[in-house]
């Protein structure tokens, strides 16, 4: 059976498991600091432990799913960005073939699961499959483009990706410190 949308839902699916590992491992940080600060007493008082601890997982895993399905809108129209500007591809046969990477999330997904008790772990299966997944794209759509368009394509992801982490990072330091300055010391 060939058919081109037989993997179209391994990209959710993926999306749904990288969510639940980031979630897992951030609830359980949640709980630890709320223990800490002494809330977690309290909150027990209204919900039982496993109601807060599903609720809470809820919350994170609907956190992380806008997240990464976010990044995977923002990821496909990189994609085709830079294939209508440096592909000599005009019927989108390219896509076609990049399609069947979602393999490679689908599989970095299910590995994300049990790395969900060390945060290095997760982010180096995150960061991994991202990697293997760039090559995976750039291979594929090498039939198409030139030496020179090959390398344009590579620094405009690499330019795009750069300069999105570093304007979040700056956004997230500039609010950090507008909240330090804030409070009264």
């Amino acid at each position: 059976m060939k058919n081109t949308y037989l993997t179209s839902h391994f990209p959710l699916i993926a999306i749904l498991l990288f969510g639940l590992s980031f979630a897992i491992y951030i609830e359980r940080l949640a709980i630890q600091y709320l223990q800490e600060i002494g809330l977690y007493s309290g909150m027990i008082e209204f919900l039982s432990a496993r109601g807060i601890d599903l609720i809470l997982l809820f919350v994170l895993w609907l956190f992380f799913f806008m997240l990464f399905a976010a990044m995977k809108l923002i990821a496909v129209t990189v994609n085709e960005l830079s294939l209508l500007f440096f592909s000599r591809d005009q019927d989108g046969s390219e896509l076609k073939n990049v399609r069947k990477g979602s393999w490679i999330f689908l599989i970095g997904g299910i590995a994300s699961v049990p790395a969900t008790f060390e945060i290095f772990a997760l982010l180096g299966v995150f960061v991994l499959t991202c990697f293997i997944y760039f090559i995976y794209f750039i291979y594929r759509v090498s039939d198409s483009l030139s030496a020179f368009a090959l390398i344009g394509l590579i620094f405009f992801h690499l330019f795009f990706w750069f300069a999105f982490v570093t304007v979040i990072f700056y956004a997230v330091v500039k609010l950090y410190n507008s909240i330090i300055a804030g409070l009264p010391v």
